[in-house]
């Protein structure tokens, strides 16, 4: 079917393209909408194809001060690079070896080499499970950093996981 449409005694034709009795601008929105779907179901909070940042090994493992807790750092970025990152605590019982929830957490960065912290406080939110996300933590320049953490709650110790920032 083809059309002319005149504008300003100019002639042009105007065409109309359908498949399957759908027009051409029909079907490019069919196919956004289409396409806004599929991304919306892979990218849900559930893995959706894409590893979570903490889904690997840890990047440091300690005991806490009285031998009582066992705590595995992954951090946003392995190996860390000096900046802005998120971290992962897992915290379980050395008895058993069960997660341990319940716990309140306070962290302050410190550079023992330096005789110094960072001007930003971490915050630190329970995610179950035994599992602590740590937002906020910003390692501003390369070297050893430690990361002093006071556990209240449940128990109460204290752990000072301790890494290398490049």
């Amino acid at each position: 079917m083809r059309r002319t449409t005149e504008s300003a005694a100019l002639t042009a034709p105007v065409s109309r393209s359908t498949l399957n009795g759908v027009p051409g601008t029909g079907r490019i929105a069919l196919a956004a909408v289409i396409a806004i779907s599929l991304a919306a179901c892979s990218s849900s909070s559930g893995s959706g194809g894409q590893a979570s940042p903490y889904s690997g090994p840890p990047f440091a493992t300690v005991t806490s001060t009285s031998g009582a807790l066992q705590v595995a750092v992954r951090l946003s970025q392995q190996p860390p690079a000096a900046g802005n990152l998120e971290a992962q605590l897992t915290i379980t019982s050395m008895t058993g070896n069960t997660p341990v929830d319940g716990l309140e957490l306070q962290m302050v960065p410190y550079m023992p080499q330096m005789h110094h912290g960072t001007s930003v406080t971490p915050e630190i939110m329970a995610e179950g499970g035994g599992k602590y996300l740590v937002t906020n933590l910003y390692l501003f320049m390369p070297g050893i950093w430690e990361l002093k953490t006071t556990v209240t709650g449940a128990k109460a110790d204290s752990v000072d996981p301790q890494f290398e920032v490049q």
